[in-house]
Parts: structure tokens; sequence; C-alpha cells
């Protein structure tokens, strides 16, 4: 593991998104069918996306962030196998991190069914892993990113990991549990974990990546 500092954001604060650099390099590469899957999530909580094989680690960082509903206000990193990928601090890394930026997709995972990790809040450690489903050949017409498919909505950012978020929702559900109140008024009363807004979603793709 990496370690690495940490950002700190407050307890229900609710940051704008972080602008990014939201240009793409021509395509040489194929369509991935990736499934994203946060780990030990109840409920289960997944996005299936199509995206060009050939966009570097760090633009895959930025559609996960959109297609999962997070806000980018934490650090994050790639894992496979032994290798390590983010974006390189000298003066906090601990282990020999590869730059994202210099990395394409297609470079880390080569074949279908082969995976890697996306972590996401070291505090938090939501963790996801995410699998090469289909690789078809590029089109030129197809639009890239899409998200074709999610299930569950995104945790509130700082909730605690897997398990906080276990525990938010069982506030939520009992208005006698001593947590009900505050956990109410932080969401502003307002949080369904069963909507995933696909239309949303892609709105937001295509507003960030130009499609």
């Amino acid at each position: 593991m990496v370690i690495r500092k940490q950002g700190a954001l407050g307890i229900g604060s609710v940051p704008a998104r972080v602008q990014w650099s939201t240009t793409l390099a021509t395509s040489s590469g194929n369509i991935y069918q990736l499934k994203i899957v946060l780990q030990d999530s109840k409920p289960p909580i997944w996005r299936r996306l199509l995206v060009d094989s050939a966009i570097t680690l760090q633009t895959l960082h930025q559609i996960l962030q959109i297609a999962m509903g997070w806000q980018d206000v934490h650090l994050h990193q790639f894992a496979a196998g032994h290798a390590y990928y983010g974006q390189p601090d000298p003066e906090w890394d601990v282990e020999e991190l590869v730059d994202e930026a210099r990395v394409r997709l297609d470079e880390v995972l080569t074949q279908q069914q082969s995976t890697m990790r996306y972590e996401y809040d070291f505090g938090d450690g939501w963790r996801h892993k995410i699998t090469l489903e289909h690789i078809v050949p590029h089109d030129p017409q197809r639009l890239l990113p899409i998200c074709l498919k999610g299930k569950g909505a995104c945790p509130p950012e700082d909730v605690g990991g897997v398990w906080g978020y276990e525990r938010f929702l069982e506030a939520l559900k009992d208005p006698e549990h001593e947590e009900h109140e505050e956990f109410m008024d932080w969401i502003d009363g307002d949080f369904d974990p069963d909507v995933f807004e696909l239309e949303a979603v892609n709105a937001e793709l295509r507003a960030a990546f130009g499609g």
C-alpha cells in the first residue's frame, strides 16, 4: 500500500467538483467495457462503462469520479499486481508510485477479464474492483466515455467507509437511532441508497469530455 498525505473535508461539506483537463488524445485503441464494483458495499454499488482503451489512468480516474458519484476531494491510487499508479509526490510517497498521467489503460488491462484496483479516500478506504469485461474495435462514431448501466447511489463523502455507510443507512431508517437526527441534518433529509441517475451521469460525462 502506498501511503500518502490525506486531504481533509469537514463533515457535511459539499464541494464543487474539481475542474479537470478534459482534452482526450486522438484514439489509436479499442473500446473497453469495464465493470466497476465498490467492494464490500451493502447494498451493492456498481457501474458499467464504455471507454477508449487509449486513455491514461489519470483520465480514467476522472471518469470514475463522475460515474461513481464521488467529488474528487481526497487522494486516490490504482493498483495492478505489485504496481501502484497515481499522482507522485516525492515528499510524501513511501513507495515508488508510477505517474498515472503517463500510463495508458490498455498498458495495464491487456486482455478480457483482467482486473485492477482503484482506491479513493485513503481514510475511508473506498476500494473499487475494475474488470475488463469486453474488448471491441474502435468506432470513431461511438460516443465515449459512456455509462451503460449502474446500481446504487454513491455514499456520502466522509461517511466513514463501507462500515460507516452501513451505520449511516441504519440510522436513517430508524427514527429512534441516536444518530438519526444528526445524519438527517447532514444530508438535508434527502438520500435514497437505491437511486442511480444514469442520464445525469452521462450528461456530466458529456459535459466533461466534450461528447
